[in-house]
């Protein structure tokens, strides 16, 4: 199946679903990170009956709302993208890969459309109980629907539960727990979601800034700040604690993303950390004896306590990963990734075996087929790799991305510190160029989440599911033009929304909340 399709095909696949999927998070993030901030502010509304609070949330409320319709459009495409460009991939894991999506549209979306009508509608017309319920709901909702899609994201870094059936061609869930509470899932999610968090309050302190710079609305600027400032400092440092686990789970799960996001070739015990480093360009290949940096600076030993909690622990490079013959922690001896590829051609192998034995009535060869294809079958992707250097992923991204990842995230705990002391200590409303640097930090949270993104997706190349079914043989056998047809009309699509979505929540902002708030606020 495989020789009959185009490398371009694959190439036009790919970008078509990362371009969907990145101007999805521009907006889902902010979603979630909104919810908390608003619903923190409605609550002080109603435990104190102040209306200034009230319309101080409605009026985050109202970008929170311009925010979350443009996201629901993003993402309803990304998931059809899966039965129209990645049909093999549906086809071959859909019944577990379908289940988290499954509830993620039936329990959260519906909660989210039910309680989103009474947050902005029911002012007034239900009780402040009721209505504080609903902005809470609401945001739990958004959170929940997070919480499955990313279970789905985290099964395909790190598949379990489940058991290939010969019979149907088909991956089948035999474990629906190991599925939607995998390490994996629960780090991803947390991770994820906080990183909403810190962008959602890099945006009201931002935009809050914005008013100061104005001179307008300081009392409504200033409370926005504390609250918005208070919820990115917790999540920012929090964020760093899951990253951590996001970093173990990855060096667990999969090591060749991690030696990519370090640029880490050759593995050692007591493996140090690059805090900063230049990439040799001229490095192309694993075993082209090249010197892979052309400066770095390294944290000693910090890797291996990283990736196995043991300042002394040996950390697999890429070439340890693709040569094999190293110990693992069970006992055993690493396979080479020639080796893995055989056993994948074995796999594959023996399928048809299988297939073809129980085509014929001969159950006695299928059952032989059967036990061969036990197994091997962990490393059934592997057989359609034709180089090993297939198996590591592009470096230079990876590496460069996680670095800005972790980067913005230290400046961003210091960036709410700093905004709370001046907040606090100082006149705030008067230091101008605290003003433009919060204004300029808002495209640096969502730099700092597509990065992320980047590393975990690009990352975990050449799988669509790791170490299961990789990308080239995942897709649908789809024409090239139309491909490229419809990424062109999405990335217009998508442009002309994101375009629309600025231009309303900009107007909305340069309104302002004078029209909620009382003429002294």
């Amino acid at each position: 199946m495989l020789e009959n399709i185009d490398t371009s095909l694959i190439d036009w696949s790919r970008a078509q679903f990362a371009l969907t999927a990145i101007y999805h998070w521009i907006f889902v993030p902010l979603t979630l990170g909104l919810a908390v901030i608003m619903g923190i502010m409605e609550t002080v509304y109603y435990r104190t009956g102040d209306e200034f609070w009230k319309h101080t949330a409605k009026f985050w409320m109202k970008l929170f709302g311009i925010n979350f319709a443009i996201g629901v459009a993003t993402g309803l495409i990304l998931e059809f993208e899966f039965g129209t460009n990645w049909s093999n991939y549906s086809w071959f894991v859909g019944d577990i890969f379908g289940a988290p999506l499954a509830i993620e549209g039936i329990l959260a979306f519906f909660m989210e459309a039910t309680f989103i009508a009474v947050m902005f509608f029911g002012w007034d017309k239900v009780s402040k109980r009721f209505h504080l319920a609903s902005t809470w709901l609401t945001g739990l909702g958004a959170t929940i629907s997070a919480w499955w899609i990313l279970v789905a994201n985290a099964w395909m870094q790190n598949p379990v539960g489940m058991e290939f059936n010969p019979d149907t061609a088909r991956n089948e869930m035999v474990d629906f727990w190991a599925v939607a509470t995998s390490p994996m899932a629960v780090n991803k999610f947390f991770h994820s979601v906080l990183s909403g968090w810190v962008l959602a309050a890099v945006f009201v302190v931002g935009v809050s800034c914005w008013y100061l710079w104005k001179n307008r609305e300081k009392k409504f600027a200033l409370s926005s700040i504390k609250i918005a400032a208070w919820v990115g400092l917790c999540a920012a440092v929090l964020s760093a604690w899951t990253g951590d686990g996001s970093g173990y789970q990855v060096a667990q799960k999969q090591p060749m993303k991690l030696a990519a996001m370090e640029g880490y070739y050759q593995g050692q015990e007591g493996a140090g950390l690059v805090a900063f480093g230049i990439l040799n360009p001229e490095k192309e290949t694993a075993g082209d004896g090249k010197d892979a940096f052309l400066f770095r600076m390294e944290i000693p030993k910090f890797l291996s306590l990283l990736a196995e909690r043991d300042s002394k622990a040996f950390v697999p490079g890429i070439n340890d990963l693709l040569k094999g013959g190293y110990p693992l922690k069970d006992g055993t001896t690493a396979l080479s990734a020639q080796e893995k590829i055989e056993k994948g051609k074995t796999a594959i192998g023996a399928f048809s075996a299988y297939r073809a034995a129980k085509a014929a009535g001969n159950d006695a060869d299928a059952q032989v087929a059967a036990k061969v294809l036990k197994e091997n079958v962990a490393y059934f992707g592997y057989g359609y790799i034709k180089d090993v250097n297939e198996l590591v992923p592009n470096v230079p991204l990876t590496f460069y991305m996680f670095r800005i990842m972790v980067i913005l995230g230290g400046y961003f705990i210091l960036f709410f510190i700093v905004v709370l002391v001046l907040a606090y200590k100082k006149d705030l409303s008067r230091m101008r160029w605290m003003h433009w640097v919060a204004m300029l930090t808002i495209p640096l949270g969502y730099l700092a989440g597509q990065a992320g993104w980047v590393v975990a997706e690009c990352g975990r190349q050449p799988w669509a599911i790791q170490d299961m079914l990789p990308t080239s043989a995942a897709i649908s056998k789809l024409d090239v033009g139309s491909v490229q047809t419809t990424f062109f009309i999405f990335l217009i699509l998508f442009t002309i929304m994101l375009i629309a979505e600025v231009g309303i929540m900009l107007k909305a902002i340069r309104k302002g909340p004078e029209n909620e708030l009382p003429h002294n606020s």
